[in-house]
């Protein structure tokens, strides 16, 4: 197969790239780790989180270098990208710290931070040179772009077959709109701008709708019960991702385009067909390239948060489709080991952790369960990266825990439950809570068998969640800085930076 000239000149700018970061940053080694996950997999609450526990030396006993008194401390320094923006850390602490907390804003486009850490190494000679210095820069990208770097090997053509056939399975309203959409199209369709405006438009909504996670409930005559999300609005291998986000392109060409059938292809330079097919290139050359050159590209470690606990609520066809989306964005991961050449001119990640967020929307005893389930989400993906060197990871986490544990009796019957607040205008069992009222709510336990959640007699909707509102009345430090509580996140930065801090 030939290889592009645009592929090219990507590579080398990649490699020209690596060696000027190598060079400015010889004296302080420099590790970029991406985070990522779909939407509302918690990728904002997890970096803020990360970055307060690290500056205030938080409750970090599963990191090696701060249980073994080895880590001296962190600071943010300079943003090192004068071209992206800044992760608004500040903001998004202020939001779950302050008097009335919330839950920031979710990443809506690109961003990036840099914290400095100080340890000092348990490497005999490099102890005696003093403290060593690292510095993490955490790059936070919407997962929806991740979706489209699939898209770079693919044509027009190949494309809108492969939506076209999702589409035509769906069972959404939406979809067949679209469907219906294409049945007056033919090969003598002209180029027509308002044709193409709808058709994307039209096109859009059937995404959107893919995407919703507005749950239906149950009867409240039913006990502890939610109805589940319907599979078809959890799909998630829906590109193109910035019809989703589009930013600052919305409206354009660019992103004016839509899938058509076989039946419309014409190469005609005045057709619709090819019309879509132009913008369709253009989507990639202004989107999609840049966005893999520019900075997926240069990642060294990759960490993909995932809310495996609402796929699994909607039952084995929802979590086929996660499936299917991890599989296919993880196809796309520059992964390996790294020696020192490919650490100049052709970055690998070495180190990918998948974590199941929420894990405070279930009781403890139920987290390896959910680890369990990750892990067959991801086996097919993880099992590659280790063929290509790669380490990689599974864990159940909550950046930010919201809720306690305790028991209830229900029926003569003592139930594990989970003790939080509810964000105004959750609904269970019929009522709708007022976001100030504490409650006991039993969750439901995630069933022994990994397996059997996967199977088509699977029962959906038969766990409980609630989104609760941030932890109330935080314990502070001795310097008045408020402690995040949070489930297992010292472990998963003990397995993203334990081996740059020995």
């Amino acid at each position: 197969m030939s290889i592009s000239p645009s592929a090219i000149a990507d590579e080398l700018g990649i490699a020209l790239g690596n060696i000027a970061n190598a060079a400015t940053g010889s004296l302080t080694p420099t590790l970029r780790l991406g985070v990522t996950g779909l939407s509302r997999a918690g990728k904002t609450i997890f970096i803020t989180a990360l970055i307060h526990n690290l500056l205030t030396n938080g409750r970090l006993a599963g990191f090696s270098p701060l249980a073994e008194g080895r880590f001296i401390g962190a600071q943010l320094n300079e943003h090192p990208d004068r071209g992206m923006p800044r992760f608004a850390y500040e903001q998004h602490l202020a939001a779950l710290t302050g008097k009335e907390p919330h839950w920031p804003q979710s990443t809506r486009n690109i961003s990036q931070i840099r914290i400095t850490l100080k340890f000092q190494s348990a490497r005999w000679l490099a102890g005696i040179a003093g403290p060593s210095t690292l510095n993490l820069d955490i790059v936070d990208y919407p997962g929806e772009w991740l979706l489209d770097l699939p898209l770079l090997s693919l044509s027009f053509a190949q494309w809108s077959e492969q939506a076209l056939k999702r589409a035509e399975r769906a069972k959404l309203k939406e979809a067949k709109a679209y469907i219906k959409s294409l049945a007056n199209l033919t090969r003598d369709s002209k180029a027509n701008e308002a044709v193409a405006e709808q058709l994307a438009a039209t096109f859009t909504a059937y995404l959107r709708a893919s995407r919703g996670d507005t749950p239906e409930r149950a009867d409240k005559n039913k006990r502890s019960k939610t109805v589940p999300t319907h599979p078809a609005r959890t799909m998630s291998a829906l590109p193109p991702g910035r019809f989703l986000l589009p930013g600052d392109l919305e409206g354009s060409p660019a992103l004016t385009f839509a899938p058509l059938p076989e039946t419309a292809k014409n190469t005609r330079n005045d057709s619709l067909y090819a019309m879509m097919a132009r913008r369709y290139e253009a989507y990639k050359s202004l989107v999609v390239r840049p966005f893999f050159r520019d900075h997926f590209a240069r990642l060294d470690r990759q960490i993909v948060l995932v809310d495996a606990l609402r796929a699994l609520n909607a039952g084995p066809e929802a979590l086929c489709n996660l499936q299917d989306a991890l599989s296919n964005v993880l196809t796309c991961f520059r992964q390996g080991s790294n020696n020192p050449l490919t650490w100049i001119l052709a970055r690998k990640i070495d180190k990918i952790l998948f974590a199941a967020t929420k894990a405070d929307h279930v009781h403890h005893t139920s987290h390896d369960r959910l680890e369990g389930v990750l892990n067959r989400l991801v086996s097919e993906a993880a099992r590659r990266a280790r063929f290509s060197g790669a380490e990689t990871k599974s864990i159940a986490l909550a950046s930010v825990r919201a809720t306690t544990e305790g028991t209830i009796k229900e029926q003569g019957e003592t139930l594990d439950c989970l003790i939080g607040t509810p964000l105004a205008g959750e609904m269970l069992d019929g009522k709708t809570y007022d976001g100030k009222t504490e409650i006991a709510l039993f969750p439901g336990d995630l069933p022994k068998k990994t397996e059997s959640v996967f199977q088509p007699g699977f029962k959906a909707g038969a766990l409980n969640f609630l989104r609760f509102r941030p932890p109330l009345d935080l314990e502070r430090t001795p310097e008045g800085d408020a402690r995040l509580p949070h489930i297992r996140l010292d472990k998963a930065l003990d397995f993203l930076l334990r081996d740059w801090m020995k």
